[in-house]
């Protein structure tokens, strides 16, 4: 315990003991103070993060929090992935940071850890990190930021964004008016104020108890999101002193459904089935996108948020954010799950009649939908598996057949979409290709724009397909995570323009109408991500599909006795 925690090998421990503590030292520390049991505070603020702007801030209120309980903070910088500022894209980044966070708590002396993170892949990389090396660990998110407002409109970024993106391109908003939406889309430090990506999986480490109740949705600028701080050192330092426990304690099969089931009745993000599959296997528990389909058909969307419904993170934290779904929906969870905040997640629900805002979290007999927000689907065109947010999408466009217009690659769609000769009408299948993790590294490119003909004609939504991502915010009948991915030869590769395409949300199905005999004789589109450096090397050798949360192979444990049925 403490600064003698995992001495450097010099050959000689009372030595590598007496010079560590020489070198703590000269840095002013007294002998009392190197005597407490350490937490380590991950330091992810960066000029390169805007949503993690405030987070010097939470760190001090962590570290007053440490030493009320006695411990010694201790923080030590990380990674910070700032979503809109990394190239390719910032899933590229996700298994580094989760690397270089587990080796840095593993190497240096801490008896427990609050990582301090929200921009939409530091939390699942915390978690990640944290789940392989199971040192106690709280995981602070930083918070949502508030709205803005534009022209009496409240606004947030980025489903705002995307819609008004849109009507610029239709020709229907002038330059001039989308500079000033862009000075107001995001008006405060903090995480997108909607249910993108940042917001759902804040929600669900608090859901699988691995951050404090309340964490995953007070605003960034709020002065509860200090004090929520404040208790995640105390709660970290007294995991630092009592030994645990750790964060496999907290991840068990039963948390990650509860985790599925929070994901389904907020209509969260696309990004965090991967990213829940990646915790998920890093504490051997595997997912299973069919028991996932059985859960949204028994889930309903409870919270009415951008970019499904109407509201904004604020208007979510102050309906009770998610103890108040935890609430309605009590006879889905398994509450009896444990929190690093104490006891079990039933411990920190409210169930006394009250007021309650049932415009954001609606009742159960009044939902925003009667089923889950997102669904797995299977067929020749995505073997093993694609995902759609049908709850941001037409339901008009459940049920059809298609033409393909296919695109090779980002690149190429970036280059052809917006061609007046490009052969497309509202009915076809727009593809992209090689935008999976071996061929882009997953960037949020899988919300393919409608092409600026259609837009011009009224065109909103459309049929789109590709095995990239998108982002949280986004929304239409978007088909994502097509695995096996076109970079590894999957069928996705052997689709041309003019194929059929038969889609059918209700029967889960996905499939390419080309005979096999055609197919054989179709050499597959492939083209593989050439990122330089050692790590590029690594990545393009260790790298895995969707299905299996887009991890590494070699950090990944086996999946549990009880799960090894499931489909990983």
């Amino acid at each position: 315990m403490g600064i003698d925690n995992g001495l450097t090998d010099y050959g000689d421990p009372e030595f590598a003991s007496y010079l560590r503590g020489a070198f703590a030292s000269s840095m002013g520390f007294s002998e009392e103070a190197l005597s407490r049991p350490i937490v380590g505070i991950t330091w992810t603020a960066s000029d390169f993060n805007n949503c993690h702007r405030l987070a010097p801030e939470l760190i001090e209120a962590v570290k007053r929090g440490v030493l009320m309980e006695g411990a010694l903070p201790m923080v030590f910088p990380t990674l910070s992935l700032g979503e809109g500022f990394l190239n390719p894209t910032s899933m590229y980044f996700r298994n580094l940071m989760a690397m270089e966070t587990e080796e840095i708590v593993r190497g240096q002396p801490m008896d427990a850890v609050v990582m301090v993170g929200g921009c939409d892949k530091t939390i699942p990389a915390q978690a990640m990190a944290a789940l392989s090396v199971d040192r106690p660990t709280v995981i602070l998110p930083v918070g949502p930021m508030m709205t803005g407002s534009f022209e009496g409109e409240r606004l947030g970024a980025c489903t705002d964004c995307r819609r008004y993106w849109g009507q610029y391109r239709a020709g229907t908003m002038t330059r001039e008016r989308l500079v000033g939406v862009k000075q107001r889309l995001a008006s405060t430090a903090g995480t997108c104020p909607v249910m993108g990506t940042a917001s759902t999986m804040a929600s669900l480490v608090e859901t699988l108890g691995l951050a404090l109740p309340g964490a995953g949705t007070v605003p960034a600028v709020a002065a509860d999101r200090l004090r929520i701080a404040e208790e995640s050192g105390r709660r970290a330092a007294q995991f630092a002193r009592d030994g645990g426990p750790g964060p496999r304690t907290f991840v068990t099969p039963e948390s990650v459904e509860n985790a599925l089931r929070m994901l389904l009745a907020i209509s969260g993000s696309t990004n965090a089935l991967v990213h829940l599959t990646a915790i998920a296997r890093r504490a051997g528990i595997a997912v299973d996108p069919h028991r996932f389909n059985e859960l949204s058909e028994e889930t309903p969307v409870i919270v009415s948020l951008k970019p499904t419904g109407d509201g904004y993170m604020e208007d979510f934290h102050r309906a009770g954010g998610v103890r108040a779904v935890l609430r309605e929906l009590a006879d889905d969870f398994d509450l009896d799950t444990p929190t690093v905040g104490g006891g079990t997640l039933r411990d920190h629900i409210d169930f006394d009649e009250g007021w309650r805002d049932h415009r954001v979290v609606r009742p159960r007999t009044d939902p925003v939908n009667p089923v889950g927000g997102l669904v797995s689907l299977f067929g020749s065109l995505a073997p093993t598996g694609a995902i759609l947010k049908r709850a941001a999408a037409t339901p008009e466009l459940f049920e059809r057949t298609g033409r393909a217009v296919v695109f090779t690659s980002p690149a190429d769609l970036a280059e052809r979409i917006d061609d007046p000769a490009l052969d497309v009408t509202e009915d076809d299948f727009l593809v992209m290709q090689n935008a999976g993790p071996l061929g882009a590294g997953m960037p949020e490119a899988g919300y393919l724009p409608i092409p600026k003909k259609l837009l011009e004609r009224g065109v909103t939504d459309m049929v789109r397909l590709s095995d990239a991502r998108m982002s949280g915010t986004a929304y239409g009948t978007v088909i994502l995570h097509i695995s096996p991915e076109s970079a590894v030869g999957g069928p996705l590769s052997l689709v041309r323009n003019g194929d059929l395409i038969r889609l059918s949300v209700s029967e889960r199905r996905l499939d390419l109408l080309v005979d096999d005999v055609e197919l054989a004789k179709r050499t597959p589109e492939i083209h593989v991500m050439d990122q330089q450096g050692a790590y590029g090397a690594l990545y393009r050798q260790e790298i895995m599909q969707a299905p299996d949360g887009c991890d590494f192979r070699s950090a990944v444990r086996e999946p549990l006795p009880q799960e090894a049925g499931s489909h990983s």
